[in-house]
Formats: structure tokens, sequence, C-alpha cells
């Protein structure tokens, strides 16, 4: 189970550097940068609870810019295939608990939670990339089999 969520890991990096590349070259961009901001510090926030160390975030939409998106998603990537390199595959169905950030207490199984993480991505880019569209721009692919078929 771990090398199948680090494969999707990888795929996310992979995705969200592509949409990054075409972001840095739309003039038209705030919602989409907005957008990727907030799936970034998303990432921060969920490692933050699968460690059990929360992220220091005020804000799950915070006001980062896209040249600095390159470097966070690099340092994100690279923290959590070192958090699921600290994992046995027994760990992916334990439940986690932790806390919103409106202090409410859940517990999800870290498979859900890594499900959750890679979906919740998808459908940021997408929305990014419907922005990019109407800013004119020409949009990479970012399917997952487009992936496979790289990787």
């Amino acid at each position: 189970m771990k090398d199948y969520f680090v494969r999707l890991l990888n795929y996310d990096r992979y995705a969200n550097l592509r949409i990054l590349a075409v972001l840095l070259k739309t003039e038209e961009h705030a919602k989409a940068e907005q957008l990727i901001a907030h799936l970034l510090v998303a990432q921060q926030v969920w490692l933050g609870r699968c460690i059990h160390k929360p992220a220091n975030i005020n804000t799950l939409w915070p006001d980062w810019k896209a040249d600095t998106f390159e470097q966070i998603i690099n340092n994100n990537h690279q923290q959590w295939l070192t958090y699921l390199e600290s994992l046995n595959d027994t760990d992916f169905e334990q439940p986690l608990s932790y806390k919103n950030l409106q202090g409410r207490s859940f517990e999800t199984k870290l498979a859900d939670i890594l499900t959750h993480l890679i979906n919740h991505g998808t459908h940021h880019r997408a929305q990014a990339g419907q922005h990019l569209k109407l800013a004119g721009t020409d949009l990479p692919g970012t399917d997952y089999i487009l992936f496979t078929r790289e990787h």
C-alpha cells in the first residue's frame, strides 16, 4: 500500500508542476493562484495532522504567490514521502485522531486521508485549470494516465 500512495504523491507533484508552469506564464491568474495556494496549504495541514504536529496555519486560503509554489510543491512532496517511508503497510488502515481548524475532533484511516489528499489536489487543479483556460491559455495534460505513460 505504501508504494501505491508514493506513486500517487509522485503523480500529484507532477500535475502540480505542470499547472504551475502554465500559471507562471499567464497574466490573468489570480483565482488560479489562490486555488493552488489552497491546495498546497491543505497538504501541509493534513501532514501536520498525520504526524501529530499541527501545521502553523491560520488560513486555508493563504495569499501565496505563484513564484513561490515550486519550492512549496517540492517541500510538501518530500515531507510526505519522508512520512510515508516511516510507515509499514498496517499503518495505512489505522485510524488517526486529529482536530480540524475549528477544533472538532475526528478519527480517519490514514488510507482515507491520503485518498482525500490526492482527490483534493485533483479537484483544485481542475478548478485552477478552468480559470487558466478562460484566461486564454492552453492547458497541459495532467491526467494520471499521462503520468503513468511517462513514468
